[in-house]
């Protein structure tokens, strides 16, 4: 065995994943080593890159090479100020320069319009998460990286001063223990564990709907593993990252995020959340985890008239490939959601006898103050216009998780820590680490994976060279 190849295990095919394998290499290869890289991934090729495959992939940057203002300071308000600031420093130092890295390896990126609200400036990948699965895959293929595909990761191999390998799983039920002097752990959330999501969230769980074919492979077996050899766990264990879908829609991802400019029903036709309390991306979280563990049969309807259809770029709030129920009267819509007619038909008229103010000043884009009268139970902060105009439209809504905050313990230099310090050789980064509190930063998942993925990878190949220095001595 040759002492100086050292052997590097990444498990994972998202952006982390994939953002330590090609970062791993690059590093080698700049200190004049060799590492042997494998990542290992437990779904097949052509179903690789789980939540950032299917995901936009917005990032909270007011260009390639500059931050949005107040990075920092939103990442503390989203979080509660329970978030880690050495954390978010150190993505918000990496960020740019993390950005222009995939600039080099091929991933150009724009500009886009958010959904209708103005919030923060983001930039997007042209071609979303996909163009980074994409590219980062083939960097890594280029510099010498072994994928292993349908290679389910079950156990870390433990040895007297931290890692010594990975035990995988085959098809047939077979498992082989693969050696490595560093793991990287970058294999997402549980929100794909029926059993996890039971533990932490409740029976209710068990029926949540996933929000992309790629969540399904996301089923805690990195928390778990690094748990079984000593990590400590951080993070918001009962939080949750989850967004309002049409769930007629088979698509990925199929976001109804126009309810803000209309009201929103329970089954019984009762309003119960306040529509307008925010920017959609502030109340999405809030509104879509209420309707499933909240509501009657999981289910709620945002009921609206024919004026959203004046709102300028409104199909961007829009992506069900399914046409909203539609009526000319209350009582009609309300037969076809199947909600009492009276019901529906009262909350309707309470409401619009509370939206008296001036609809001219309505301004879809940002919170306009635009609120119904006092007295409105719940009340509905902007955006409060009567809904008078036929056709009335219903878009039915359910909640669908996204990805989980609990996750492992670490720190700037993505080591897995335990209640004893850093675990040698251990590292992760993305969904599998829990620094996300209450709610998450918006614009910023796929962000941090990046960032803290392309650390792992670099800090582990310095890791393994300190072994080689210690080896010859």
């Amino acid at each position: 065995m040759n002492p100086d190849l050292q052997k590097l295990v990444i498990v994972g095919h998202g952006a982390a994943g994939l953002a330590a394998a090609v970062a791993a290499a690059e590093q080698a290869r700049s200190l004049g080593s060799r590492a042997d890289i494998t990542l290992l991934e437990k779904s097949r090729e052509d179903e690789a890159g789980g939540n950032t495959r299917w995901s936009p992939s917005y990032m909270r940057m007011a260009a390639p090479d500059r931050l949005a203002p107040e990075f920092e300071e939103d990442m503390r308000r989203a979080s509660g100020v329970l978030a880690d600031r050495g954390y978010f420093r150190t993505l918000a130092n990496n960020a740019a320069v993390t950005i222009g890295w995939l600039q080099a390896h091929g991933v150009e990126f724009d500009t886009p319009v958010y959904y209708l609200s103005a919030g923060p400036p983001r930039i997007q990948p042209i071609g979303g998460g996909r163009a980074i699965v994409e590219k980062l895959s083939d960097a890594a293929r280029k510099a010498g990286v072994k994928f292993l595909y349908e290679s389910p990761v079950n156990r870390l191999v433990a040895k007297s001063d931290g890692v010594g390998g990975v035990e995988v799983g085959s098809s047939d039920g077979a498992n082989t223990t693969l050696e490595a002097d560093a793991v990287v752990l970058a294999s997402g959330g549980f929100q794909g564990n029926v059993t996890m999501m039971r533990k932490h969230f409740g029976p209710a769980a068990e029926t949540l709907k996933l929000i992309s074919p790629g969540t399904r492979f996301d089923t805690g077996d990195g928390i778990r593993m690094a748990m079984e050899l000593g990590a400590a766990v951080s993070g918001d264990w009962n939080g949750m990252h989850i967004e309002p879908i049409d769930p007629r829609s088979r698509q990925s991802a199929p976001v109804m995020l126009v309810y803000p400019y209309g009201i929103v029903v329970d089954q019984d036709g009762r309003r119960f959340f306040d529509e307008g309390g925010g920017l959609v991306h502030e109340t999405w979280e809030a509104f879509a985890r209420d309707i499933h563990f909240a509501r009657s049969r999981h289910i709620a309807y945002a009921i609206l008239d024919s004026r959203l259809y004046d709102i300028s770029g409104f199909e961007r709030a829009i992506r069900s490939d399914m046409p909203p129920y539609q009526a000319e009267t209350i009582e009609a819509l309300a037969a076809l959601i199947d909600i009492p007619a009276r019901n529906l038909t009262d909350t309707i008229e309470t409401f619009n006898a509370a939206a008296t103010g001036d609809a001219a000043r309505f301004d879809a884009t940002r919170c306009d103050g635009l609120a119904a009268d006092s007295g409105l139970d719940p009340p509905k902060s902007n955006w409060a216009r009567a809904i008078t105009r036929p056709p009335f439209l219903a878009y039915p809504v359910v909640g669908a998780i996204a990805y989980t905050f609990g996750g492992l313990a670490t720190n700037v230099k993505a080591e897995v820590l335990s209640e004893r310090g850093p675990i040698p050789g251990l590292y992760a980064a993305g969904e599998t680490t829990g620094h996300f509190y209450q709610t998450a930063p918006n614009a910023v998942s796929v962000l941090r994976s990046l960032v803290f993925g392309r650390i792992a990878g670099r800090q582990a190949i310095d890791f393994l060279q300190s072994r080689i220095r210690q080896a010859r001595m």
